[in-house]
């Protein structure tokens, strides 16, 4: 799921969208409510980042469908079940 901001500010809080980008999250960039731009993650930071695959599968219908066309089967994601496996979450890893 894309997040919409508008362009001012995207600019005014662009050191922290990029963490955020860097994580996993998506926005729109928006100009007078008009979708303008995507900010996603690089295609070479979210092959690295299995916490940013998982985020995008479970939120990302074009990125489910893009698995799906490679010949991956997705199972039904459960987001409780990944974190614990993925992250180590909530014991801290």
């Amino acid at each position: 799921m894309k997040i919409e901001i508008g362009a001012y500010e995207a600019k005014t809080k662009l050191p922290e969208l990029l963490r955020q980008v860097q994580a996993g999250k998506r926005f729109t960039i928006t100009n007078r409510g008009k979708a303008i731009a995507d900010l996603v993650p690089s295609e070479g930071q979210t092959a690295k980042d299995p916490a940013a695959a998982i985020e995008r599968l479970l939120h990302d219908p074009a990125a489910r469908e893009k698995a799906a066309a490679q010949g991956r089967q997705l199972a039904a994601l459960d987001t409780e079940a990944i974190a614990l496996a993925v992250l180590g979450w909530p014991n801290g890893g």
